[in-house]
């Protein structure tokens, strides 16, 4: 059963914890059924591929894998600090903000 998450796509966010500890990007993708994501240049792998119409000349790409959503916060717009997103109901529509700044997030 997918949860509902506190991160969505074009988030901008930060790495908490891992081995791309302190990294920043914007979300790309969210898995909601395996709690991850596809973060802009961060846990970049290498894949091996055969040839194809997409990669004509096959080899060795540079991808971005997913990673686990407890190990990302997302970015107050304002001062860039890392904040937890809290909700709230305004007009009868649940949105999203920073509990450090209060801030409205998109």
């Amino acid at each position: 059963m997918a949860v509902k998450l506190k991160i969505r796509k074009n988030d901008k966010v930060v790495v908490i914890s891992g081995e791309h500890k302190g990294k920043q990007g914007v979300v790309l993708s969210v898995d909601r059924d395996r709690n991850r994501a596809i973060v802009e240049g961060v846990n970049k792998i290498s894949r091996h591929t055969k040839p194809s119409a997409q990669f004509p000349d096959g080899g060795i790409i540079k991808k971005e894998a997913p990673i686990h959503i407890s190990n990302l916060m997302i970015l107050a717009p304002k001062d860039g600090a890392a904040t937890r997103v809290g909700r709230k109901v305004e007009d009868g529509k649940i949105i999203r903000y920073a509990k450090k700044t209060g801030e409205i997030l998109k």
